[in-house]
Formats: C-alpha cells, sequence, structure tokens
C-alpha cells in the first residue's frame, strides 16, 4: 500500500469537501464559472455561504470521527463510533444531514436507530454514510475485499438502514482499496460489482458502468447512487486531482459530499502531490470540543490508519 495513496485519499476527499461546501445546491457549471483556469488567478478554496476558505464540513468531521474510533478502539466497534457521532451531533455542528440528525437525536440505540428510520421512510438511501467513508475505507483496504466490503456495510447501517446506501458504501471501500494498491479503479468496477449483494447489484451495475453519465440519474445527487456514479464519471473524464474535482462541483446540487468521495477516489489515484499545494495549504477541519485538523494532522491520520 502506497502512504502518498492513502495520505491523498483523506487530504483529497476533505480538500473536495472543503471546496465544494460553498457551491452546494447552487447550479450547475457556477464553479467553472467563477474559476475558469484552474490556478490562473484567485485561490479556488474561497469560502462562501457560511464556510470560511478552506473549512470542511460534516462530510469531513464524520470520516474523522470513525477513524478516531477504529484506532483507539483497536477495532470496529459500532456502538462506539455511534456514539461518538451521537456526541458530535449534540455538540450542534454547522452541518448535519437531515437523516443522520434524525437518526442520532431519536434515542433509539445504535443497533436499532438506523433500520426503524429506514423502516418509516421510504427515502432512506441518502449518501450521508457514502460521504464519510473514506477514512474506513483507508484503514481496512490492506485486509482484502471482502472484509473492507464488510466493513463499509457495517459503518453505513449505524445510520443508514437502506442495503442500497450500504452497498455503495461497500463498494467505495473496495474501489479505494483497489486505487490505494496502485490498480485500475475503471478495470476493478465489475468485479466490485459482483462482490455487491444480489438484490442490490443491478442497479449499481447500471449507475457504475462506463456508460453511465449524470445526465442518466434517476434522482437528485443527494442519493447515494448518483453520488458514487458522479465521483466515478469524474475520475473517469478526467485526467488530474483538480480537474476530477472541478467536474465534480460543477454538477451542481450536492457539491460538498460529491467533491469529498471524487476526491477521495482521485487522491488515492493521485497520490498526496498531485493536491495542489494552494488548495491543501488553506484546509482545515473543525472539530467540537477540540482543536481544527489542518493537512499535517490529517496525514498523520492517514498514516496511522494504513498502518
Amino acid at each position: 500500500m502506497s502512504g502518498s495513496r492513502q495520505a491523498g485519499a483523506v487530504v483529497g476527499s476533505a480538500v473536495g469537501d472543503a471546496l465544494g461546501a460553498p457551491f452546494e445546491f447552487g447550479p450547475a457549471g457556477a464553479f467553472a464559472a467563477r474559476f475558469p483556469v484552474l490556478g490562473g488567478g484567485p485561490n479556488e478554496m474561497c469560502g462562501g455561504g457560511g464556510w470560511e476558505p478552506g473549512e470542511a464540513t460534516d462530510d469531513t468531521q464524520m470520516a474523522v470521527l470513525v477513524a478516531d474510533s477504529l484506532l483507539e478502539r483497536g477495532r470496529l466497534d459500532p456502538a462506539d463510533v455511534f456514539a461518538r457521532f451521537r456526541r458530535w451531533a449534540a455538540a450542534e455542528p454547522k452541518d448535519i444531514g437531515l437523516q443522520t440528525e434524525i437518526v442520532l437525536t431519536g434515542g433509539l440505540p445504535w443497533d436499532r436507530a438506523a433500520a426503524d428510520h429506514a423502516a418509516r421512510h421510504r427515502r432512506a438511501a441518502g449518501n450521508g454514510s457514502l460521504m464519510r467513508a473514506t477514512t474506513a475505507a483507508v484503514h481496512f483496504a490492506a485486509r482484502g475485499r471482502a472484509a473492507t466490503m464488510a466493513a463499509g456495510r457495517t459503518l453505513s447501517a449505524l445510520t443508514h438502514g437502506d442495503p442500497a446506501a450500504g452497498e455503495g458504501c461497500a463498494a467505495y471501500h473496495e474501489l479505494i482499496r483497489i486505487a490505494v494498491a496502485g490498480g485500475d479503479v475503471p478495470a476493478a468496477v465489475p468485479a466490485t460489482v459482483a462482490a455487491l449483494h444480489p438484490g442490490e447489484r443491478d442497479r449499481w451495475a447500471t449507475v457504475l458502468d462506463p456508460s453511465w453519465e449524470p445526465g442518466d440519474a434517476t434522482e437528485s445527487n443527494g442519493a447515494v447512487w448518483p453520488t458514487l456514479g458522479c465521483a466515478l464519471w469524474a475520475l473517469r473524464t478526467t485526467g488530474t486531482f483538480p480537474d476530477a474535482v472541478r467536474a465534480a462541483i460543477d454538477l451542481g446540487g450536492d457539491t460538498d459530499t460529491i467533491a469529498a468521495v471524487t476526491g477521495g477516489l482521485a487522491g488515492a489515484v493521485y497520490g498526496l502531490d498531485a493536491i495542489p499545494r494552494r488548495w491543501r495549504d488553506r484546509l482545515f477541519v473543525p472539530m467540537p470540543g477540540a482543536a481544527p485538523l489542518d493537512e499535517a494532522a490529517l496525514i498523520r491520520l492517514a498514516g496511522a490508519l494504513g498502518a
């Protein structure tokens, strides 16, 4: 496993999150309209919409909470992860997904809360578990396909009871595993889809197919299927980390999460040094009750996760 690729995944996801946050819920093309040439003018890590320049959102905060649990507990402890999520939600973070907030504040225990929500709501396959998956994907990458995909499902199920969300996280975990090992991510998609649950496989096969484009989505990109589909599309249709993230943000809609997932994949593919220094230097992750994490802290976190 490459340390540069592991750090690239963790830092890249946070960078994508912070770059995309000011454009969330905005129109397609807004990022390119403001920054027509990357690196050709003002720093694209611009802030706005309530976010400071370089400030990562709940996407990265929750990913850090997962990482802290994995490292401090020495294993995947779902009850501990859920307890950390619940304390974080109670600290009133600047942003939190609606479904995640309902599940974490509803008072049910960790092994019932998300399932109860999914049973009572027809729409429970949002991208709120996928957005935070990069740190766990890096941690479990060395353990092989079955272990990393299982971990993705387990962590997703803490807040997202719809199995489609769990299969999306499982697929993302596996693609990160391929990337940090230096493999060909697009070429790995068929085998990844084949390893998904049979009941969810056909829909994921459609969204992850090379012919799929964001315009083919049947849901908003706040749903888990187009989120991962858009990230893979951005990776396939560009050749650099900055171009992949820009393509993701320019889709509009849920730009912080689309860019966070894209940044995780692209960072794992291209490595840490492919992420522009002007973006990394401004990056910070505010954590309720603790000091913010900067790039150096995220690199250390990635190293510990991948050890």
